[in-house]
């Protein structure tokens, strides 16, 4: 299989330096993944993009987008592609399903299974499976079957598979990529649990997954009958501020009535990380911890100021009955970054000493763990079967999630 391009050794050098770059920052560590992306000439997918944007080693080719402006489809990074594949661990013989394609990924599973395996790809749009197919056909994957369906029924014809690879941002596990799945079979999905996506790899365990890892990531959201709209609310006292729940609302927003009104409360933590620190189980602990956990955008042309910047490029926001907090970054003298909280409501200084706590408990016992033990079990199944510090319930299935301290 060989490059039809005008430029084939600059795309080579480019797929190499790629690869290159993912061996170095550890991203890349099974030598059958490093072949795949080493071989598969990946620019064929997006023929419209420069060589060095399809070639971007952390950046994905956007195909596809709606009357919105809102990103549809795309070719995802070589860096989450690759991270993806040692997440799925697939071995030479195994059957393989891909939920969302646009080709070089189905290309690179079909490396990986070799000869005497199976890939299948879906998409539920008709235009991303064309554009696989196409590509497919082109650089002589004809083995790989490309189908349009929605991924939320996964694709019962070549059923059970040894692996299921999900390339779309999902906010649950349907109950088919579960039955489609062998006893022993695994599934990588990129997963929103309280608006936090992570790519999880998960082991099938009897009658639910166990994850076995897990990376910040985004995707392109899931469309079809699995997609999951955050629902939206304007803080009261503030037009300029909304505020996004992914996993429901609180249960009596008029409780917030008023709390602007109520005085502002600042209290730091004294936990700090260094500039280019990974805090994602800090998201993720908080997230879990918190009665009501959402994001907050903020219009500055509409906003009254009373919430005030947070410093961070994301937002931490928790909701307590009357209560509100989010989390705030200062600079420290010695060029890090300390977390704290600003906090509304009747007891808004209990509440931001509360927020506190728990991102002291992160920083004392579980920034340098392994981070949170996550298990999907069917909707349905009893509180007495489920083990796990939080239960986060959603149509399909119960997520468990799980705090093993350092």
């Amino acid at each position: 299989m060989t490059d039809a391009t005008v430029a084939p050794d600059e795309a080579a050098q480019l797929r190499n330096k790629a690869v290159d770059q993912l061996k170095e920052d550890g991203t890349i560590e099974s030598p059958d993944i490093e072949a795949a992306m080493r071989k598969v000439p990946r620019h064929l997918a997006v023929p419209e993009a420069p060589l060095e944007d399809a070639y971007s080693t952390y950046n994905a080719v956007i195909t596809q987008e709606d009357e919105h402006g809102n990103h549809t489809s795309s070719v995802s990074a070589p860096q989450i592609q690759a991270m993806q594949l040692e997440q799925a661990g697939i071995r030479p013989g195994d059957n393989v399903l891909e939920i969302g394609t646009n080709g070089p990924n189905a290309a690179y599973l079909a490396e990986l299974v070799g000869p005497t395996g199976q890939v299948t790809t879906l998409d539920i749009d008709p235009e991303p499976a064309a554009r696989a197919e196409q590509f497919l056909s082109e650089t002589g994957y004809t083995g790989v079957e490309v189908n349009v369906g929605d991924g939320e029924n996964g694709f019962a014809k070549h059923a059970p598979y040894d692996v299921i690879v999900v390339t779309v941002g999902a906010w649950d596990i349907p109950p088919a990529w579960f039955d489609q799945l062998k006893d022993d079979g695994r599934l990588v999905v990129p997963l929103r649990v309280n608006g936090l996506t992570r790519t999880y790899g998960f082991a099938r365990n009897g009658d639910h997954l166990v994850a076995t890892s897990a990376h910040v990531c985004g995707f392109v959201p899931v469309q079809g009958s699995g997609s999951h709209l955050q629902q939206v609310m304007q803080l009261p006292g503030d037009p300029g501020v909304t505020l996004r729940f992914d996993e429901g609302p609180p249960a009596d927003p008029s409780l917030l009535d008023g709390v602007l009104d109520t005085p502002r409360v600042e209290t730091w933590t004294g936990v700090t990380v260094a500039s280019q620190e990974p805090i994602g189980t800090l998201q993720m602990f908080l997230a879990t911890h918190v009665p009501t956990y959402c994001g907050m955008t903020i219009d500055p042309e509409l906003a009254t100021g009373a919430i005030g910047p947070t410093g961070l490029g994301f937002s931490m926001v928790a909701i307590d009955g009357p209560n509100f907090g989010y989390a705030v970054l200062r600079r420290t003298p010695e060029e890090k970054n300390e977390f704290g909280f600003h906090a509304f409501g009747p007891d808004g200084s209990g509440f931001a000493e509360r927020l506190a706590g728990i991102a002291r408990a992160w920083g004392k016992d579980y920034r340098r763990a392994p981070g949170p033990r996550i298990a999907i079990h069917p909707a349905g199944t009893p509180d007495d079967r489920i083990t796990g510090d939080r239960i986060i319930d959603k149509k399909h299935s119960r997520i468990s999630v799980s705090w093993p301290a350092a």
